[in-house]
């Protein structure tokens, strides 16, 4: 049996009135150093996100989300920050910030498969519920 892997993750939020500090789940961001692993899944829900504030600019809102993925990715398309390494990346992904795009608090857990696990918590924490029929 394989043994668990440390990992860490953050929920990626939209907080259009930081004031208000109300948020949507619009991604997550996992990092497993012993897998080499560091990837977001996001995904932008346009019609829960106007119920909080229907004045966005969701093209640009769209450009920041992917900008994540592109910095989790790495190398030359991803620009300075995807030139650091996967530890550095996660950091300066998931540092504090007052924008209208943050993260959570980072969390830690075990793993066996870093790559399920992402899904897992982005099921969890970012897709809707469906409520019972």
């Amino acid at each position: 049996m394989q043994e668990p892997y440390l990992f860490e993750y953050a929920v990626i939020r939209v907080v259009p009135h930081v004031e208000r500090e109300e948020f949507l789940n619009v991604g997550v961001i996992l990092y497993c150093s012993a897998e080499r692993f560091l990837k977001c899944i996001t995904q932008l829900e346009e019609d829960r996100l106007r119920v909080l504030c229907d004045s966005l600019d969701f093209d640009d809102l769209r450009r920041h989300i992917a900008s994540f993925e592109r910095i989790c990715a790495g190398g030359k398309d991803s620009g300075p920050i995807g030139m650091l390494s996967m530890a550095e990346r996660f950091r300066w992904l998931t540092a504090p910030r007052s924008t209208i795009v943050q993260t959570s608090k980072v969390h830690p857990g075990l793993c066996t498969n870093a790559s399920e696990m992402l899904e897992r918590l982005f099921s969890q924490l970012v897709l809707k519920i469906k409520s019972p029929q």
